[in-house]
């Protein structure tokens, strides 16, 4: 049993079958998730990983800009 990051609620899911990058979604709360590690399991918010890729870009070009 996993915990939802977004709303702490109990997501039923045999950990085994769960590969890095996999989504999955909340019964509870409908956050999509995504795995980003197996051992041990852990879930973040996909929404949330996207925001950070999109600063993390934002970084890079502002970066080649000083350049």
């Amino acid at each position: 049993m996993v915990t939802c990051p977004v709303c702490s609620g109990a997501i039923d899911v045999d950990e085994e079958d769960v590969d890095e990058g996999d989504s999955l979604s909340c019964d509870e709360c409908g956050a999509t998730l995504k795995a980003v590690s197996t051992d041990p399991l852990e879930l973040e918010s996909a929404e949330d990983l996207e925001e950070e890729d999109e600063l993390h870009e934002e970084e890079e070009e502002e970066e080649e800009d000083w350049k």
